[in-house]
């Protein structure tokens, strides 16, 4: 069968479980194939022999039960950098990009900044920092010593030698180091927002990730009040905290914030329009 052939019949078996079955079909035949999808574009009359098709099905059955394509593929790309993620790690979404981007424009030029990444996963946020800011001292921390392991090994496939990763479960982890209070210029986080009895948690590709990593307490915002209370201690003058946060959690976003006494407070849209980060000064 012909690799254009092979996509297309494969795209319609995912079309009722995939937003984006022709991608999925290319990526999981180009992971296969151990090629990149420009040679499935330049080699599209290619036959393939059966033995290529049949692991190729194999990758594709699994997609059809629901598996994510990163779990299958074993990476993700994020800020341009392709990161290993596994059953242990949240799968970097596209939309947390946008906290990278606000960090990097409101430090344009910064050096010796003190950054914190707590519950890091797969280490997204902290390596796309560290590699757009090499001279900042990056913490990275996690609650999982599976992902932390995840993370460690994401900065050393990139040549990342600005973070430090320290287990623990959110400020604990700094504690458990002996980490020095009000040391931060930043504190960013894409902590677990999602309320714990909310059905989608039962649904799709986020069946395959870890719980703890979506979900928290019966509104979503247990760990991210936990956050806001907490981490003026480990902030500096004026110091930023960033959390990324749920689409319909901006007015909740906004009371805590300010109830836990951050100044100039921002909240910013992702590129669909929908509320996605809250930012606030230490006062």
């Amino acid at each position: 069968m012909q690799i254009s052939h092979l996509i297309k019949s494969a795209s319609q078996q995912l079309e009722s479980i995939s937003d984006s079955p022709r991608l999925d079909a290319e990526v999981l035949l180009a992971h296969s194939l151990q090629k990149n999808r420009t040679y499935l574009a330049t080699w599209s009359d290619k036959d393939l022999i059966q033995a290529e098709i049949n692991a190729f099905n194999d990758l594709l059955k699994r997609r059809q039960q629901g598996e994510p394509i990163a779990h299958i593929t074993g990476t993700r790309e994020f800020w341009s950098l392709d990161l290993i993620v596994s059953k242990d790690t949240l799968i970097p979404r596209p939309e947390t990009e946008l906290m990278v981007e606000q960090i990097l424009e409101k430090y344009p030029q910064s050096e010796n900044i003190n950054l914190l990444d707590l519950g890091t996963g797969s280490g997204a946020i902290a390596i796309a920092i560290a590699s757009e800011r090499p001279d900042w001292n990056i913490t990275a921390t996690d609650q999982s010593a599976a992902a932390l392991e995840i993370a460690r090994q994401n900065a050393e496939r990139h040549a990342i030698k600005n973070i430090q990763f320290f287990a623990g479960n959110w400020f604990e982890a700094l504690e458990n180091h002996h980490q020095a209070k009000k040391q931060f210029d930043i504190i960013a986080s894409n902590p677990p927002y999602i309320p714990s009895a909310d059905p989608h948690l039962s649904q799709g590709d986020v069946r395959f990730e870890p719980t703890s990593a979506l979900a928290s307490g019966s509104d979503g915002l247990d760990a991210i009040r936990l956050i806001c209370q907490q981490a003026t201690q480990y902030m500096k003058d004026d110091a930023l905290l960033i959390i990324e946060h749920g689409f319909d959690q901006k007015t909740q976003m906004l009371n805590i914030f300010s109830h836990s006494n951050y100044k100039d407070i921002q909240q910013i849209t992702d590129l669909t329009g929908n509320p996605r980060l809250c930012l606030g000064i230490k006062h």
